[in-house]
């Protein structure tokens, strides 16, 4: 029965919620903060699937197939540091366990192009996983694209806040296409697949 599959190592890891972090509006659509807006934007795009304004989410949802999987995307408008209601909201809703829920976001500690999945943990100075784990707690999925870090710590707002070099911004670009195909192992095959796939991508 579908217990057993659960327990398959074959068996795909449980995912419901895809959130998608960033700021709104034209004015940060490019910079390096709004990655976790580009990924679910493009995921989006790749699926015809268009994404519409929920007030009751504080945000704008979008719902796409993965490997037969449907997802729920979400783009919080709240700006960053107050993401975490509009995550709350949407949980809630679904009843999704915190362990069924990726956020998607920049990271400093990564450079340009380089992508990572972790369960858990910290936010590493990010606001708007400060406020997700402020409103749902932190046993949720991350998926980190690497934005690169300024080299000053003085600097990391502006930095984050401004669009990347046209190398660096192509590197990102090329790291949701990474990302896409690890989305795929991870519910497919399981988390652990799709972090080996993906940490090890240009390494094999």
């Amino acid at each position: 029965g579908p217990v057993f599959f659960q327990d398959s190592p074959m068996a795909g890891t449980a995912l419901q919620i895809i959130v998608g972090l960033g700021n709104p509006g034209p004015e940060h659509r490019l910079t390096r903060h709004n990655a976790g807006f580009w990924f679910v934007d493009a995921l989006a795009r790749a699926q015809g699937a268009e994404f519409r304004s929920h007030s009751r989410y504080h945000g704008e949802i979008a719902r796409v197939k993965v490997e037969g999987r449907e997802l729920t995307m979400l783009k919080p408008q709240t700006y960053m540091n107050r993401s975490g209601l509009s995550v709350r909201s949407l949980v809630d809703y679904m009843k999704a366990p915190l362990s069924e829920v990726l956020v998607v976001h920049d990271e400093l500690d990564l450079p340009p192009g380089v992508a990572r999945l972790k369960l858990g943990g910290g936010h590493g100075g990010h606001n708007g996983l400060r406020d997700t784990i402020t409103h749902c707690g932190a046993d949720f999925w991350r998926l980190r694209l690497g934005i690169g870090h300024p080299g000053d710590r003085d600097q990391v707002i502006d930095y984050v806040l401004q669009r990347p070099a046209a190398a660096d911004e192509e590197a990102i670009v090329a790291s949701l296409g990474a990302s896409f195909d690890a989305l795929s192992v991870f519910v497919l095959e399981g988390s652990e697949k799709a972090m080996k796939r993906l940490h090890t991508k240009g390494s094999d």
